[in-house]
């Protein structure tokens, strides 16, 4: 049965955001839930930028990373849709640098020791079991891919040149033989490129971003957002990305990046896997329609299909353990975000069904298809595995069902 959530039980989130950030582990964030299309809680609190003490407000700019994933996976099923794409189609068939790949056999020790592999398709790419990696990952191939800069950052290179290096690495797997969060998306905005022969940002804006009236959000910041623009920080000594670093700093809020200086004011690369920038109600328009079945994006079914899981079991059975940034136990993966198959078994609250992915700077959406709800969380704090906001915030929204 489905329940309403509760204004004053809602509230809650306000005492808790203000929590984070007058113990400084956020700057600022806000909060934005819609029920049954209707928006039924927002709040923002804290400082877009802590040296200049903006405050982050309703339009404030930020970067998304990875909740990027979930719109370049709708972009590829409108392709699909269309008959233009198969998701079992070999990736080399549109970007034959991919088609002679080799794998690591088991226990490897150096790249060379690889033999020849399967080209991963089309699904595995969307579903993390390409054999494909993250140069923050453990592991030979992220180590060569962190030392190459093959990271798909807004000054990397270009998406094609990208592509190009990756291929040139084995595979850190066979593809199919397990799941291990990658840039394997990146490499399908690549193929969205291929098949459309338009950038990926023109895609983007002409096929989902104009449809939704989502008009803050691109792979750049703009002349007229930028004085909007989120600044970045992290509690980490060193590296703002590792996602597996223990090692804090003496400043809960280092500056790490912001303002006209900024990588994303000026990108070359089209990042499908983490490129965007935008606002907290352009994204809640993008989730709006997926929770609402594509609003003509794709069809009900198309919608419903991503949403669901891929994987025939949970990321556990078939993930690293090294991987801490979402709950693996009870939790699934479809096409661009995670699912909830067993809520107690994930150790968070929530409904079974529910869809959600998030960004290195701690962002974070879910879709409850149970309550027919849809929340969002922006903030700028990197990595988001230093914090349990995420769980949190559910916590809070599932107890304000009534």
């Amino acid at each position: 049965m489905a329940l309403t959530l509760k204004t004053e039980k809602l509230e809650r989130i306000r005492r808790w955001s203000n929590d984070y950030v007058s113990a400084r582990t956020f700057a600022g964030l806000s909060v934005l839930i819609h029920q049954n299309g209707q928006e039924v809680f927002f709040d923002a609190t804290g400082l877009r930028d802590v040296e200049a003490k903006t405050p982050f407000d309703r339009d404030t700019v930020a970067r998304i990373y990875s909740m990027t994933k979930p719109i370049t996976s709708l972009a590829l099923m409108m392709l699909v849709e269309e008959g233009r794409v198969h998701l079992d189609a070999p990736v080399s068939r549109f970007l034959p640098e991919f088609a002679e790949p080799r794998a690591l056999t088991e226990g490897a020790t150096d790249l060379d020791q690889s033999t020849p592999c399967a080209v991963p398709t089309l699904h595995q790419l969307l579903t993390h079991r390409s054999g494909l990696s993250y140069a923050f990952n453990p592991g030979l191939v992220p180590e060569s891919m962190a030392e190459q800069d093959i990271t798909f950052a807004p000054r990397a290179g270009t998406l094609e040149t990208m592509c190009q290096k990756l291929a040139t690495l084995p595979l850190a797997f066979a593809p199919g033989a397990r799941w291990e969060y990658s840039v394997g998306i990146d490499v399908i905005g690549r193929v969205i490129e291929v098949v459309t022969g338009q950038s990926l940002a023109d895609v983007f804006q002409t096929r989902i971003f104009a449809p939704l009236g989502m008009t803050e959000t691109g792979f750049s910041v703009t002349p007229t957002q930028q004085n909007r623009f989120a600044a970045l920080y992290t509690p980490l000594a060193g590296n703002a990305m590792d996602l597996n670093a223990g090692s804090t700093g003496p400043e809960t809020l280092r500056l790490v990046d912001c303002g006209p200086t900024s990588p994303f004011t000026d990108p070359t690369c089209l990042s499908g896997g983490g490129g965007l920038v935008g606002t907290i109600d352009d994204y809640a328009r993008f989730i709006e329609a997926m929770r609402t079945g594509g609003q003509g994006l794709v069809s009900p079914a198309t919608a419903a299909f991503m949403m669901c899981n891929h994987l025939g079991s949970d990321i556990a059975s078939l993930g690293p353990s090294s991987f801490a940034e979402q709950p693996m136990r009870g939790v699934g993966f479809g096409i661009g975000g995670a699912v909830v198959l067993d809520a107690a078994l994930s150790g968070v609250p929530g409904s079974q069904g529910d869809f959600s992915w998030g960004g290195m700077a701690s962002t974070f959406f879910w879709i409850d298809p149970v309550h027919a709800f849809s929340v969002v969380l922006f903030t700028q704090l990197s990595p988001s595995s230093v914090t349990p906001a995420r769980a949190e915030l559910k916590a809070l929204v599932q107890g304000a069902l009534m």
